[in-house]
C-alpha cells in the first residue's frame, strides 16, 4: 500500500510538477533577446495579423487569460502585485498559465505513450522517466521563442498521436473518428495539425500493399486530409484582411546563410539522427524514416516560411521519433 502510494506522488511529481518547475525557470529564470512578449501589456496585434490571425483558439485563449490573469492579480494576488509586475504583464501571465496547462496535459501523454506497447530498456521504469525527462527537455528548450499556439498545438498532436496508436492495436474505427475530429480542430491551432496525417502514413505504411496495387492507406488517409484542408482553406477565405497572409514571409535564404539559423538545421539533424539510431528494431528505423517522408511537406514549408533557429518548429519531429524508437510495431490492423 506504501509503495504504490509511493510511485502515485512520485508520479505526480515527475509528470507535472517537475515540467511546470521547468517551465517557470525558462519563462521567469532566463531572459531571451529573441521576443519581447515579456513586456507585452496586452495581447500583441500581431497576433491578429499575417499568418497568425488563422490561429484563432490560441489567439482567443490568450485574450481571456490576459484579462483574468488582470483580474487576479487586481482582486486575489494583491499580496503578489508587486512581484508580478517586475517579472511580466498580465499577458505574459497568463501566457505562461495558458502553456503551463497544455504543457501539464502533453507531459501525461507522453507518459502514457512511453507506456504503451513499448520494446527494450523502456519497460524498466527508470530508464522509462529518463527518457520522458528528455522529451520535456527538448519542449522546455524551445521555449526561447515562446508562442501563444506552439505548447497547445503539441497537446493537439500528441493526442492524435495517441489515437492513431490505439487504432492502430486495436481496429476500433472510434480512435479513427477521434484523429479526424482532432485535426480539424488542431489546424485551428496552428498548421502542424497535418503532422498528424503524416504520422498515420507512416505507421500504416506497407509497401507490399502498394506493390499488390492495395491502395487502402490512401482511402484512410483522404478524410484526414479533409479534415485538414476545410478548416486551413476556410479560415483563409472568411479572414480575408489586408493584414493577413498565407505565410509570415520567405526566409530560405536567411535559413541557409545566417548561422544561428543553420545551428538550428544542425541541431535538428543531430537530434534526429541520434533519435534514428535509438530505434530498438528494423522495424521502428522503417516506420520513423516513413514519417520523415511523408512529413517532408512540412519540412519543406519550415525551410521556406520558417526559421531554423526556432527548432520549435522540429518539436514535433523529435517527440514523435522519441515514441517511435520504442513502440512496439507488431500485431497491427495492417499485419492481421
Amino acid at each position: 500500500m506504501l509503495k504504490k502510494n509511493d510511485e502515485k506522488i512520485s508520479s505526480f511529481l515527475f509528470i507535472i510538477v517537475l515540467p511546470i518547475l521547468l517551465f517557470a525557470m525558462t519563462y521567469y529564470g532566463f531572459e531571451s533577446s529573441y521576443t519581447r512578449l515579456k513586456t507585452s501589456q496586452k495581447v500583441p496585434d500581431f497576433l491578429f495579423t499575417s499568418v497568425y490571425a488563422y490561429r484563432i483558439i490560441p489567439n482567443y485563449l490568450s485574450i481571456y487569460m490576459t484579462d483574468g490573469m488582470e483580474y487576479m492579480i487586481n482582486n486575489y494576488l494583491t499580496f503578489f502585485k508587486d512581484f508580478l509586475s517586475k517579472n511580466g504583464t498580465p499577458f505574459y501571465h497568463g501566457l505562461f498559465a495558458m502553456n503551463s496547462f497544455f504543457m501539464i496535459l502533453s507531459s501525461v501523454i507522453i507518459n502514457h505513450l512511453l507506456q504503451f506497447k513499448t520494446l527494450g530498456f523502456v519497460l524498466n521504469n527508470n530508464v522509462r522517466r529518463i527518457v520522458h525527462l528528455l522529451s520535456i527537455f527538448f519542449i522546455v528548450i524551445t521555449q526561447y521563442a515562446p508562442t501563444n499556439c506552439d505548447t497547445i498545438a503539441l497537446f493537439f498532436y500528441l493526442l492524435g498521436v495517441l489515437v492513431t496508436l490505439k487504432y492502430l492495436h486495436t481496429g476500433k474505427k472510434i480512435f479513427y473518428y477521434w484523429l479526424i475530429a482532432i485535426i480539424f480542430v488542431s489546424t485551428f491551432v496552428r498548421e502542424t495539425a497535418c503532422l498528424n496525417i503524416a504520422f498515420y502514413a507512416a505507421v500504416l505504411f506497407c509497401l507490399d500493399d502498394i506493390k499488390k496495387g492495395n491502395f487502402k492507406l490512401f482511402l484512410g488517409v483522404t478524410p484526414l486530409v479533409i479534415a485538414f484542408i476545410l478548416p486551413y482553406l476556410g479560415l483563409r477565405s472568411l479572414i480575408n484582411e489586408e493584414s493577413t497572409t498565407f505565410v509570415e514571409g520567405f526566409y530560405i535564404n536567411r535559413n541557409f546563410e545566417s548561422p544561428f539559423n543553420l545551428a538550428g538545421l544542425f541541431f535538428a539533424c543531430i537530434v534526429l539522427y541520434f533519435i534514428y539510431k535509438l530505434c530498438i528494431t528494423h522495424k521502428n528505423k522503417m516506420v520513423f524514416k516513413n514519417y520523415l517522408f511523408f512529413s517532408s511537406p512540412y519540412l519543406l514549408m519550415v525551410t521556406m516560411v520558417g526559421l531554423f533557429w526556432e527548432v520549435r518548429l522540429f518539436l514535433p519531429l523529435i517527440i514523435t521519433g522519441i515514441i517511435i524508437s520504442y513502440h512496439q510495431f507488431t500485431d497491427t490492423i495492417a499485419e492481421r
